[in-house]
């Protein structure tokens, strides 16, 4: 899959919700992500899983007879499921919009869903805070690498007493970036191969 391909496939709100449903090595039915996004149509859900199972995102680990039909138990497969170094340098700043707006939309529509459950915040350790931190480039190549792997230390497979927490980070500088002009940035447009 070029890196056109994988960034078309990964930057897209609905399949992202449906990525971070199946986090934590599930095996789910396209019928069980329709009953935890009953916000969408099931038309759309099972059209996106298609997709995400044609781009190697899902792989089918098993099919059982339900009612006549055949349903495909999934699994993500995490390697395909991120935007690797190639594709993340092919980007451009319009891709870098469009990933970001979908990526806040779908963050938007999980946590109106938590909300709506009878959530008590507070009790579960909601965070949204912000902050302003001033960070020279070698800070932010450490704070990366820190974060990540505090983050694969507590990630655990699901259990009984374990509740899926959804973890956005966002990053990104609030003024110009020392040592480069206001128009310095890359404001190319990738190749686009085989369009």
């Amino acid at each position: 899959m070029s890196s056109d391909q994988k960034l078309d496939l990964l930057l897209h709100p609905v399949r992202m919700r449906l990525i971070n449903a199946m986090a934590g090595a599930l095996v789910l039915t396209t019928s069980d992500l329709c009953a935890r996004m009953p916000d969408l149509p099931k038309a759309t859900v099972y059209r996106h899983v298609a997709r995400l199972v044609r781009g190697g995102v899902f792989e089918v680990v098993g099919e059982r007879r339900v009612r006549g039909a055949v349903e495909r138990q999934l699994r993500l497969t995490r390697e395909r499921a991120r935007i690797d170094t190639e594709a993340s340098r092919s980007m451009t700043l319009e891709d870098h919009r469009r990933g970001f707006t979908s990526a806040t939309a779908a963050l938007l529509v999980e946590f109106n869903r938590y909300l709506d459950q009878g959530a008590d915040p507070v009790e579960d350790g909601v965070s949204y805070r912000q902050g302003t931190i001033w960070l020279r480039r070698a800070d932010v190549a450490r704070l990366h690498r820190d974060v990540t792997a505090l983050l694969r230390k507590l990630d655990r497979a699901p259990g009984k007493d374990r509740t899926p927490y959804l973890l956005s980070t966002i990053l990104f500088p609030t003024a110009p970036v020392v040592g480069r002009s206001a128009g310095g940035s890359r404001r190319g447009t990738r190749a686009t191969k085989g369009k």
